[in-house]
């Protein structure tokens, strides 16, 4: 180290005294983001999008090269990752394939195995985006139906010789989050759409951007009115809330006879605000009233105890409620307060297994519209298929996602450009099967389809399960 032996231009003590208070106060303001920033035991990515990202963004994304799924890992399936990692991907896919002998309920380890063999000859990439951090429970819902339809299509030769990559990233359904994931998807040019995202107001965080750089998003969980004619790079494998909403309005009042309905949503859940608006002016078309309560899941001093309170003693008949998919807990405790005082009425968004473990008997009889159901079209394959390679009965969310999956594909059977894809998917005759109904969308970009309702009764491996209302 050099040191300077010139004594007239030693500084005086002060400034030394000064010089390490200011180090000090720096190391107090500073240090501790880079600790945390330290201590992140994610690894580094080497998938193409992750390699020109940020690192927070690249952290959240992985082609095979980390686990994101943190509660599904085995040591067969860290193996996999760092084979991936290395470049090593025949020795990957043997270890994933292991990691699903163990379990086979593990949708992002069947994507990777799948990665993992199209990495040696042809592909095509595309992405899916969803909320991991924030929701795991729906974030595999929607794999699943990813990986399924990207297994079924890679095991039978591929689309047109190439085999489907799928990239996962995790958004949290943070439009912050969502926003840098859109513009890292778009730059890399290898992938040709987006599977995603869930939450509405993720979606429309990102549908600007995938509109603006011409990249195909097809959401296949977002229901706001917003999304509808968005752009014509936009789709989703929805029906548009309109249909969802009017039945169950039309249930309340006619079948129910509750014409007096009290409304409990979330403001900050573009869905559920279109579910809100959609139900009230379908409520009122039924011969129904809207009692005026003021009931808001999102704001932080949510009382579900004055909640039930005020709907009870201004003559509601019934509830309906609509929170955003990461504040479920707020219904299901207000479900708890209610104890069957009112009958419950939901938005597709409370169709999530967090409400039959949780709600129990609180949510039984509770009546809601969903996309789709295993029960509702006896001559499909898909729930079958679905029970062999998942183990159990999935939920229309992996239903649309694998829709979703199943029109890019079919839309890449007759172009893999972005520009053809888009083509494709806005074509008229456009038509693909999906895990019930053909796959068609609408000149809005929505599904062309019908809701049905379910009711919350006894039964299932949590004492409850969604039964469709026949």
């Amino acid at each position: 180290m050099y040191q300077d032996t010139n004594k007239k231009n030693t500084p005086p003590p002060i400034v030394f005294i000064i010089a390490i208070g200011l180090i000090g106060f720096g190391a107090y303001k500073f240090l501790p983001g880079l600790l945390n920033a330290k201590t992140s035991n994610t690894p580094i990515s080497t998938s193409t999008s992750a390699t020109s990202a940020s690192g927070a963004i690249a952290n959240r994304i992985s082609l095979g090269n980390r686990i994101l799924v943190t509660s599904q890992t085995t040591a067969a399936k860290q193996a996999g990752v760092q084979a991936f990692a290395d470049g090593n991907y025949q020795s990957a896919a043997e270890y994933f394939q292991k990691s699903l002998q163990q379990n086979r309920n593990d949708p992002e380890t069947v994507i990777y195995f799948n990665n993992a063999r199209a990495s040696n000859g042809s592909s095509l990439k595309i992405a899916v985006s969803v909320p991991i951090g924030s929701n795991p429970n729906v974030a595999q819902e929607i794999l699943r139906g990813v990986a399924q339809a990207q297994d079924e299509i890679n095991t039978s030769g591929g689309i047109n010789g190439a085999e489907l990559q799928v990239e996962i990233v995790n958004d949290d359904n943070s439009p912050e989050v969502v926003r840098e994931v859109a513009k890292t998807l778009t730059k890399d040019q290898n992938i040709l759409a987006v599977i995603g995202h869930n939450a509405s107001n993720a979606s429309l965080e990102a549908a600007p951007i995938y509109q603006q750089e011409k990249l195909v998003m097809v959401t296949p969980t977002s229901l706001a009115n917003n999304l509808s004619g968005f752009g014509s790079y936009i789709f989703r494998t929805v029906p548009n809330i309109s249909l969802m909403a009017a039945p169950l309005a039309e249930y309340a009042v006619k079948t129910a006879g509750k014409t007096n309905i009290a409304i409990c949503y979330d403001s900050q859940a573009p869905d559920n605000i279109s579910f809100k608006d959609e139900f009230v002016a379908s409520l009122t078309a039924a011969g129904g009233k809207l009692v005026p309560t003021v009931c808001d899941f999102s704001i932080p001093s949510f009382n579900p105890e004055s909640a039930i309170a005020d709907a009870v003693s201004k003559g509601a008949q019934g509830l309906m409620v609509a929170p955003h998919v990461d504040r479920i807990d707020r219904a299901i405790s207000l479900a708890r307060i209610n104890r069957g005082k009112l009958p419950l009425y939901g938005s597709t968004t409370m169709y999530t297994i967090q409400t039959l473990k949780d709600g129990q008997s609180d949510v039984n009889g509770l009546v809601l519209p969903v996309p789709w159901h295993p029960e509702t079209n006896p001559g499909s394959r898909f729930p079958e298929n679905s029970r062999q390679r998942w183990g159990g009965i999935v939920n229309w969310r992996t239903a649309t996602s694998f829709d979703a999956t199943q029109a890019v594909i079919a839309g890449l059977r007759q172009s893999n450009t972005r520009e053809g894809l888009q083509q494709a998917l806005r074509n008229t005759s456009f038509s693909t099967p999906g895990a019930s109904d053909d796959v068609k969308f609408l000149p809005t970009g929505d599904r062309a389809g019908k809701p049905i309702l379910v009711q919350v009764k006894q039964g299932g491996s949590t004492g409850y399960n969604f039964v469709p209302l026949r």
